[in-house]
């Protein structure tokens, strides 16, 4: 039914709350706060970028995701008001560079390619952070194609985003699963016209608006379960 399987990065193969351990090291008592706000953040600031200048050939507002990252970090600490050396900086930003992988990331992906079907990462990061953290957990040799926003310099839920799969890929909508374990993310991409696997690890709901994926499990191996 499918012949190529697209995943979200962050969240979705890498844990981005995995910061947590450091962030608790160098500001005891405030790590999962600070990694909580920090992903937040992020966030918020893609969307501030995108929704603020939606020309198709890019936002002028436009910064590589990396960039919003470090930045995010900056303010999250000036709001919780811990002082943020340039050591500690670093420290975060590098450990962010090779987020933890999800312990069942890699078989997935290798059951996948088992199948004979393509694989993608379909991700707001960056190129350059993109193929280290892949690279730091192993998942090079089962992905075909590491896809990023980059390429239209608008981050997701524009759908000049979701699209750049049908650039890379000469596919039809339906050939396609996305797979993400953000509930926002894999509600805009149901509204591209993808079939969608929701990872629900947390247990939340699904949001109020929009069509259901077509698809949810509680961790990426369920994904195995529809192919």
């Amino acid at each position: 039914m499918y012949k190529l399987v697209a995943f979200d990065a962050y969240g979705t193969l890498f844990d981005v709350y995995s910061m947590g351990q450091l962030a608790e090291e160098l500001f005891p008592g405030n790590g999962e706060a600070l990694a909580l706000m920090w992903r937040d953040r992020q966030i918020e600031y893609t969307r501030l970028v995108t929704m603020s200048d939606t020309d198709p050939k890019g936002s002028r507002h436009y910064l590589p995701f990396w960039d919003l990252t470090e930045r995010s970090l900056r303010y999250c600490c000036k709001r919780l008001h811990l002082q943020l050396s340039a050591g500690d900086a670093q420290r975060l930003m590098d450990q962010y560079a090779k987020l933890t992988g999800f312990p069942d990331s890699l078989e997935v992906l290798r059951a996948i390619k088992n199948k004979g079907l393509s694989t993608a990462i379909l991700s707001n990061g960056s190129r350059e952070m993109l193929s280290s953290v892949v690279t730091a957990n192993g998942l090079a040799p089962y992905l075909d194609q590491v896809v990023s926003v980059e390429d239209v310099r608008l981050f997701k839920t524009a759908p000049q985003s979701y699209e750049l799969l049908l650039t890379n890929f000469p596919l039809a909508k339906q050939e396609i699963l996305f797979v993400s374990s953000n509930a926002w993310d894999a509600l805009a991409a149901k509204w591209f016209g993808f079939d969608v696997f929701w990872v629900n690890c947390l247990g939340h709901p699904f949001e109020e608006i929009g069509e259901r994926p077509n698809f949810e499990g509680s961790s990426l191996s369920d994904v195995l379960a529809v192919l």
